[in-house]
């Protein structure tokens, strides 16, 4: 395969079915599959043990877990056993979380940054194998190591990337990640910033930003019929205009129409709500933040991310034609 790609599930799929896509993106060529785990509707540990115990090469990674919710022990734990059921194949992907939700679950959020590095410090030098004492204000821990008993005790290769989308936590990833998740609905020229940040944490820590992976949840609505493809993006980029508008306002979205928007959804927001909104967003703004069309224009599309910074698309598939997409990027997006 001449370019590196990867598949992006969330729920959208019986797990079943998920496993067959995953599987099929292996044979197919594709390097990885990232789990999501967002909403409060799928979480990603259970189907990337199913991906892990069903394949044999493809990398299998977190899309992103949450650092609040997890204990930092329990989260090194949890990615040190789906590393003895993929060993070296496993990737740890966390993100800062996002509200309205973590505040209807009872978490405050707060001081984002710290809670960040005191988190992946604490995860990756307990995957090291090490033993570790940590008082921080949010992670507390006393003489504690993996307590591996019986099978491999060696450190354990489980990178850790940061789902980032403020300027402060991509400076923070460059510092600190093995490597960033790219977030998706956002335009080729947001990655511009993204690698300015990037490259100013990579060198707090004397790094380049090219020591940084830089993969990119890339959304992909691929169809022969090109408006029927962009009709397949516009709902979720309708709700994300309403839910995510930090992300939308990073992406160059108006201001305008993120306010027109919101007047209409609430959130969780009905499917009613949904439909009129979609009425308010135009077929640019769809192209401008997802790979939206017929093949070649969606690798075409794909290709801008990478010309910006990305590394290696992370392609979301909308329709149900989950293996169409596989194909059109098996080998390789140059078009």
């Amino acid at each position: 395969m001449a370019d590196r790609v990867a598949l992006y599930l969330q729920d959208a799929h019986p797990l079943q079915d998920a496993i067959d896509y995953v599987k099929y993106a292996e044979a197919r060529g594709f390097e990885a599959v990232w789990q999501a785990e967002s909403r409060l509707v799928r979480d990603a540990i259970v189907p990337m043990a199913a991906f892990a115990a069903t394949t044999s090469r493809i990398k299998i990674a977190s899309g992103v877990i949450n650092n609040w919710t997890r204990n930092a022990a329990v989260i090194a734990s949890t990615f040190l056993t789906l590393d003895d059921l993929a060993p070296d194949r496993i990737i740890c992907g966390i993100g800062a979380w996002w509200d309205p939700l973590a505040s209807k679950v009872g978490i405050h959020r707060h001081k984002n940054l710290l809670a960040m590095r005191e988190v992946v410090t604490v995860v990756r030098d307990l995957l090291a194998r090490k033993r570790v004492s940590y008082q921080g204000e949010f992670v507390q821990l006393d003489d504690i190591e993996l307590d591996v008993v019986h099978g491999r005790k060696e450190p354990r290769n489980v990178p850790i990337y940061i789902g980032a989308t403020g300027p402060k936590m991509m400076a923070l990833t460059g510092e600190i990640g093995d490597g960033v998740v790219l977030n998706y609905l956002v335009s080729p020229a947001y990655n511009t910033m993204a690698m300015e940040q990037l490259e100013q944490g990579a060198k707090r820590a004397g790094k380049s930003v090219y020591d940084i992976d830089r993969p990119q949840l890339v959304v992909c609505s691929v169809d022969k019929d090109r408006s029927k493809a962009l009709d397949g993006a516009r709902k979720l980029v309708t709700q994300y205009l309403g839910q995510q508008p930090h992300i939308m306002k990073a992406s160059g979205v108006s201001q305008d129409l993120l306010d027109e928007i919101g007047q209409v959804l609430t959130w969780p927001a009905t499917e009613e709500q949904i439909e009129q909104a979609m009425k308010l967003v135009p077929d640019d703004v769809v192209q401008m933040i997802t790979a939206s069309g017929t093949p070649e224009e969606v690798k075409a599309k794909v290709r801008e991310y990478v010309s910006n910074g990305a590394t290696c698309p992370i392609l979301y598939p909308l329709g149900s034609d989950v293996r169409l997409m596989i194909d059109t990027f098996a080998n390789g997006y140059s078009v």
